[in-house]
């Protein structure tokens, strides 16, 4: 996928001297680059300066950690390395959340932090405003790679260095470290030209191609379990090919969304959190897993038991074979997707080998999951999550927090294409639905954009209304407003009858709004999919609250 920006000019080197700020500047358009998140400290002012000279397009935030998930958002919605500017210390640290979430996510962000004066390091401590001796340390378990540059000649060469990490696979956010001196000096490094990332292929290796061609060749309940690394690597079609070579039921991670066509006659959709879905994968006698490390999520809360043979394929080494025996294929799920579809349809002779037990097993296992739901008194969720669907334009992306609404959405929200549904499900941490909205805007200007919150992740990135408001930004944020952390009130009172610390004031989100200049209405869920329709359809950022105590499905990984 590709901004739909135009390349930005090279910068103006016209003026002298020209600094280490320029070089970044210079190295991130060299390398693509076209828009930069962040928000400027005292440490990293050459770096914001260089923007000036520059037709890179600046996004700024009013949080660190909501311009990494503005950056994440970027990532995910262009495919690209998303760069974000971070000043030392305070500044830096705070943007640690949300690096989490893109490295859980698999999302190419690029963060640029200054550092103290060269003087300053190697262990001594000089009192310097913001002072970390070793920065770097506190992102090297979080980040993909750390990439340092302690002289103005080195930058070009970390910069690149550090994109082509985040955009190998499988992707991840990357940090590059340079003293506040060296952005500031000037330099006689000439302007960087011909600076390139190529990121290294990962294909599957062909004898285990064979292997797991064979072994779904001759598999009677052969299933697919598909997670991000399916939409990371644009695998779809190939998933979609292999299916249907197979007449295999495919079931999409939370993180998957789009993989698969939600009412293909082979959809087991997104039900993972139900036990029908679980021991349907548990049953096969081979289940292909592909782009997903079989975590808590994707596991029903690791009560998945295979009882066939597993083949998983990873980008990620640490997570090949992490949690179940497996013939592990380390490759980019586009890669080997296709090479498998190939080998299984030279043992196929090229025609589907069965003629429709795939289908008659999915349409089993949804009524089943229907007939389940239906039994709960579950109207309002249902009407809530149908409502916001309907609104919502089939082109545009959603952007969920950790929300009732967003948890029903994990399992029951139909993307209808790849990558048109994000959440925070890989960390886990609140606040980033609304922050990666923006950024997603930013990528795809004239396009709206759905965040949903509920009342207390709204309150983690409020102060970004302003940044929506400054950049004419189309996100429409629905805030589902129940007065506390809804999901963790019903946690505590199902463990221990009672919840404490989830009930929270908050304020009349409505005129907040309006003192934002953001237009903002109240609604109900009769008239949710009117009004949220409406907010869409108006240019700029608008709010729509919907005060609604919604329920959770029973979960049935306890059954």
């Amino acid at each position: 996928m590709n901004s739909t920006f135009e390349r930005p000019e090279p910068a103006d080197t016209s003026r002298a001297p020209r600094n280490g700020g320029d070089l970044v500047v210079e190295s991130l358009v060299g390398l693509g680059a076209q828009a930069v998140f962040g928000i400027p400290g005292q440490h990293a002012l050459g770096l914001f300066d260089a923007l000036s000279r520059s037709g890179l397009r600046y996004v700024g935030l009013r949080v660190e950690n909501n311009a990494g998930f503005a950056a994440d958002g970027y990532a995910r919605t262009t495919g690209t390395v998303a760069p974000l500017f971070l000043s030392t210390g305070p500044g830096a640290l705070t943007s640690l959340a949300a690096l989490q979430e893109a490295a859980a996510a698999s999302a190419p962000v690029l963060a640029v932090s200054s550092q103290i004066p060269s003087a300053g390091l190697g262990g001594r401590r000089r009192g310097y405003l913001h002072e970390l001796v070793d920065q770097q340390a506190s992102f090297r378990d979080v980040v993909k790679s750390v990439h340092i540059a302690r002289t103005a000649s080195q930058i070009p060469s970390a910069l690149a260095a550090a994109w082509e990490s985040a955009l190998t696979a499988p992707y991840g956010p990357v940090w590059v470290e340079i003293p506040q001196d060296v952005l500031l000096a000037p330099t006689t490094v000439p302007p960087v030209t011909g600076l390139r990332a190529e990121p290294r292929p990962l294909p599957a290796r062909p004898e285990l191609v064979a292997g797991a061609a064979a072994l779904l060749a001759g598999a009677e309940r052969p299933v697919i379990l598909a997670g991000g690394g399916v939409v990371r690597a644009g695998a779809d079609g190939e998933l979609l090919r292999l299916a249907e070579l197979l007449d295999a039921p495919v079931a999409c991670t939370f993180g998957a969304k789009g993989a698969f066509p939600w009412e293909h006659p082979l959809s087991l959709q997104s039900w993972l959190e139900d036990r029908h879905t679980t021991d349907l994968l548990a049953d096969a006698d081979v289940l292909l897993v592909v782009g997903s490390g079989l975590g808590e999520l994707s596991s029903n809360y690791h009560t998945l038991r295979p009882g066939g043979r597993v083949i998983q394929i990873e980008a990620d080494l640490g997570k090949l074979e992490s949690n179940h025996p497996a013939l592990g294929i380390h490759a980019d799920a586009r890669l080997a997707l296709d090479a498998l579809a190939d080998a299984v349809a030279d043992s196929l002779s090229g025609r589907p080998r069965r003629d429709g037990r795939g289908a008659a097993v999915a349409a089993e296992l949804l009524e089943r999951v229907r007939e389940r739901i239906d039994g709960q008194g579950l109207d309002l969720e249902r009407q809530v999550l149908a409502a916001v669907r309907d609104a919502l334009p089939d082109d545009s992306p959603a952007f969920f927090d950790m929300t009732i609404l967003g948890y029903w959405a994990w399992s029951a929200w139909d993307a209808r294409r790849p990558g048109a549904m994000h959440s925070a499900q890989g960390a886990g941490g609140l606040g980033y639905g609304y922050p990666a909205a923006l950024g997603a805007a930013a990528a795809r200007p004239g396009r709206p954009v759905l965040a949903v919150s509920g009342d207390g992740g709204a309150m983690y990135s409020i102060a970004e209304l302003a940044t929506a408001r400054q950049h004419g930004l189309d996100v429409t944020w629905l805030i589902v407003d129940d007065g506390g952390y809804g999901i963790l009130r019903e946690y505590m009172t199902d463990t221990f009858g009672a919840a404490t610390g989830t009930e929270l004031a908050r304020p009349d989100f409505v005129r907040l709004a309006e003192a934002f200049g953001v237009p903002a209405v109240e609604t109900t869920p009769d008239t949710l999919r009117a009004d949220l329709a409406a907010a869409l359809a108006t240019p700029g950022p608008g709010v729509v609250v919907l005060p609604a105590l919604l329920r959770m499905f029973a979960p049935t990984h306890l059954d």
